[in-house]
């Protein structure tokens, strides 16, 4: 199991590994400056550096906050980007330029976007999506849309409303 950028890529199977290269490389030549490339949850992974966001991630706040991800899958390439997921405007320009790119059918999770077919990757469009969210516009994104803490009175409020 590889614990390094090097030693995944090393691990790539030869057939995607051509692939995945250039897709790292579309993201780092896009990528807005101030994001950072790490290795995370068993992908290459880029993240706003906890000198930027010293909170880190509300789930594991020991981590940098996660932003996008690209991976090799059994069926192809993948690229995980929270932006997609949290800004309904951003995925509803995606998912209109997609056929503008691409003849096959967007096949898409709630983050995950998933290639099977490596000759088919919208290689504009993917550079294109990764340079619209800076590492400032998604730590605003991210906070807005981070559950709000309850304070002690809100807390006393609610259990003296049960009574």
């Amino acid at each position: 199991m590889p614990n390094t950028i090097d030693e995944y890529i090393e691990s790539l199977p030869e057939g995607n590994k051509e692939a995945f290269l250039q897709l790292r490389s579309v993201v780092k030549k896009n990528l807005p400056k101030g994001f950072e490339e790490t290795f995370q949850y068993k992908m290459i992974g880029y993240v706003v550096p906890k000198k930027l966001y010293p909170a880190g991630y509300h789930v594991n706040p020991e981590l940098a906050l996660p932003f996008l991800h690209i991976a090799v899958q059994k069926s192809g390439l993948a690229l995980y980007h929270m932006g997609i997921y949290a800004d309904p405007t951003l995925l509803k320009w995606f998912q209109t330029e997609y056929p503008k790119h691409c003849k096959t059918k967007l096949d898409m999770g709630k983050s995950c976007i998933r290639f099977k077919k490596l000759e088919d990757i919208p290689w504009k469009l993917i550079g294109e999506l990764v340079s619209k969210m800076s590492p400032k516009d998604w730590i605003h994104l991210y906070d807005s849309n981070l559950p709000k803490k309850k304070s002690k009175e809100d807390k006393a409020k609610k259990s003296n409303s049960k009574k």
